[in-house]
């Protein structure tokens, strides 16, 4: 298997970050498609995800068509304690609980 240079590598994160969920799984899918043999590991190191997303972008990429070509997640809070109003600015909602 061959590894990118650590330029390569800087660059290829970079991109990664910008793109969204669905993007994401399937451009680590190209790379790791392209490495052969370990480059579902490698990918998934380098793209700090777990290798069955990997796997999953991989299967996305032999559909000819996208199931729900429209569908991206929001950004939301994470795993931050909020109550909603960074998602979504001007709406009321109940304090969080947990």
């Amino acid at each position: 298997m061959t590894v990118y240079d650590k330029d390569i590598e800087l660059k290829m994160q970079r991109l990664f970050q910008m793109l969204s969920e669905k993007d994401r799984r399937r451009y680590a899918g190209v790379e790791a498609a392209k490495l052969g043999h370990g480059g579902i590991e490698y990918v998934s190191g380098l793209f700090d995800m777990d290798p069955k997303t990997v796997r999953r972008g991989l299967v996305e990429l032999e559909v000819n068509e996208d199931p729900a070509p429209s569908r991206i997640r929001k950004k939301r809070c994470g795993t931050q304690k909020c109550n909603g109003s960074q998602a979504y600015p001007g709406r009321k909602f109940p304090q969080a609980t947990c």
